[in-house]
């Protein structure tokens, strides 16, 4: 631990630097790559797997199930559930989750009215409890293209609201298109992961990708607060370039940044563990599985996506190329001096 907080207070003072703005071409096409990955796997495996609010089926419920009070017999009885339905609908591949504390919530493929009336029954056999304690129902896709547009809705109108405020905040609008840029890299990237490992996107998991712009966004106006700073005591007679500026003000919040990352994700990920396999809580797991991967992805693009991009934005302005000559033409004097 001493080490580390040494390595972070040597990026701070400057005497150990990683040089990020000036790798930011190689950063730039690692993000070219992982968002052509995002798009083009996912399209080659058939497209993203949609759960039942977006694609419609049937659903059941049954309540009072004494099975989901205990840990050891909850996994039992989720696997009853599934039994019992591949039983009676050999092609339902039901999708089997608990609802509070002793309800089960079975999705399946949208089935025929005898056949859900069968299933109906079955399970009220199988889970010994009446047929009023399963509740039978059918989800329109339409449910979810509602959530869906909502949810679209809402991306636009935090993008246009964020980039506002971040422009006026930070007295310029290229900050701004620089963190609105990597915010849309982590929606492509996290979406991307859904779809190449075939996770499913529930409702749940909509609200997990919309809430995750907000800890990126922090992530980015923490480093940026400290790039205008940096940038900011830059006078005419500043001995270094804009670059070095910005990359000083990176190395100087890289600690925070993991730290700020570290401390998020691990609960989250606990609660993704304590839904997934634990309690078996589909909207736990769903949200936080959203929530994990978009914290990792944010606080990489923070890091490598928004800061080298304002840098790339502002490095042909005519007094940060006349600094930049100016320094490069002192240091070389004084090389040939040595």
């Amino acid at each position: 631990m001493a080490s580390f907080s040494k390595f972070g207070n040597d990026l701070y003072t400057g005497d150990v630097s990683i040089n990020f703005i000036g790798r930011r071409k190689v950063w730039f096409a690692l993000a070219a790559v992982l968002i052509a990955v995002s798009i083009l796997v996912p399209a080659l495996r058939g497209g993203y797997v949609f759960g039942i609010e977006f694609t419609g089926g049937s659903q059941f419920q049954i309540d009072s199930v004494e099975a989901l009070s205990n840990p050891d017999t909850s996994a039992d009885a989720q696997n009853l559930a599934i039994d019992t339905v591949v039983g009676v609908v050999e092609e339902a591949a039901p999708k089997v989750t608990v609802v509070g504390t002793n309800s089960l919530r079975i999705q399946t493929e949208q089935l025929e009215t005898e056949e859900s009336n069968s299933v109906r029954d079955a399970l009220a056999g199988a889970f010994n409890v009446d047929k009023d304690a399963v509740a039978a129902s059918f989800v329109g896709p339409s449910w979810g293209a509602d959530i869906t547009g909502s949810a679209l809705r809402a991306l636009i109108v935090f993008i246009a609201l964020a980039a506002i405020m971040m422009a006026i905040y930070f007295r310029t609008w290229k900050m701004s298109i620089a963190a609105m840029i990597a915010l849309l890299h982590d929606i492509v990237i996290t979406a991307g992961v859904y779809g190449i490992f075939g996770f499913e996107i529930t409702p749940s998991a909509v609200i997990g990708f919309l809430t995750i712009l907000g800890f990126s966004l922090y992530d980015t106006v923490v480093v940026f607060d400290k790039i205008r700073e940096n940038t900011s005591e830059d006078g005419s007679e500043s001995r270094r370039t804009f670059g070095e500026s910005v990359n000083l003000a990176v190395n100087q919040t890289l600690v925070r940044s993991i730290n700020t990352g570290v401390v998020a994700a691990l609960p989250v990920a606990a609660i993704l563990f304590i839904g997934a396999y634990v309690l078996g809580a589909g909207t736990l797991r769903d949200i936080a599985l959203a929530l994990f991967i978009g914290i990792v992805v944010g606080t990489y693009s923070t890091i490598f996506i928004a800061a080298p991009l304002y840098a790339q934005f502002r490095q042909n302005e005519p007094d940060i190329l006349s600094r930049t000559k100016r320094l490069t033409v002192a240091r070389a004097a004084d090389k040939g001096n040595k």
